[in-house]
């Protein structure tokens, strides 16, 4: 795992892009799943420019899987989790656990005491996976318009005093 820098905003965009297509196709509408890619670079481009940590994971020389969290944390001092997102093919090696790590290695850097990391209601596994990290449900919730229905995002919290195993 290393950060990542502009240069990678191609390889992050087309990790995003597999992701959304091979895990969240039944709840995100096909203009999203099937964005441009080259657009979709821009987007993440111009977010690598901003700051705030992007990590990539690699297995060997392979892109798997990345992770990003925001500049700063609120005025609570939590920091949050945007995304962390593992290749389907990819999963179950422990990418997920190294990249939560790396952000909660990263909301410490700037300050944070505690993150919160919002998930989709429909990502059983994911949610899942935050819990057996420690972090649980701490009863927020939104609900997006997607034009294709309504998701619904339900927000973790948790310490960061995470360890990669």
């Amino acid at each position: 795992m290393r950060r990542a820098d502009v240069g990678d905003a191609t390889t992050i965009a087309g990790l995003q892009l597999q992701v959304w297509q091979q895990a969240f196709s039944d709840v995100l509408p096909s203009e999203v799943v099937l964005a441009d890619p080259a657009a979709h670079a821009a987007s993440w481009e111009a977010r690598l420019s901003r700051g705030g940590a992007v990590l990539l994971a690699t297995e060997g020389s392979e892109p798997v899987g990345f992770a990003a969290v925001a500049a700063e944390p609120d005025g609570e001092l939590a920091g949050e989790i945007e995304v962390i997102y593992v290749v389907p093919r990819w999963g179950r090696r422990g990418h997920g656990g190294r990249l939560l790590a790396g952000a909660a290695d990263e909301l410490r850097r700037v300050g944070a005491t505690s993150g919160r990391w919002w998930l989709p209601e429909t990502d059983g596994a994911s949610r899942r996976f935050a819990a057996v990290a420690g972090w649980s449900a701490d009863g927020a919730a939104r609900a997006f318009d997607t034009g294709a229905g309504e998701l619904v995002e339900i927000r973790y919290s948790g310490g960061i005093d995470l360890v990669a195993v």
